[in-house]
């Protein structure tokens, strides 16, 4: 019985873990992109390093993404 339940969790642990990141990584990026944009509307000449730290953030962002992938992969293989 015991065995039964395991198979059943472990998909269900591994949608979680990877739909709660990737909720997460898209809100963040989201938020980002929409700061990014209004601060070029106020101030367009400092287009280059609004742009330069909003590709920096996101590309963080996305990490936790892939964070969330392994964690998901490791919930599937391993666990």
């Amino acid at each position: 019985m015991e065995e039964g339940v395991h198979w059943v969790s472990k998909p269900i642990a591994a949608a979680l873990s990877i739909g709660f990141g990737a909720i997460g990584a898209g809100l963040g990026i989201g938020l980002l992109a929409g700061k990014a944009l209004e601060a070029l509307g106020r101030n367009p000449e400092a287009g280059g390093l609004i742009q330069q730290n909003m590709i920096l953030a996101i590309a963080f962002t996305e990490a936790l993404a892939i964070y969330a992938l392994v964690v998901s992969i490791l919930i599937i293989f391993v666990a």
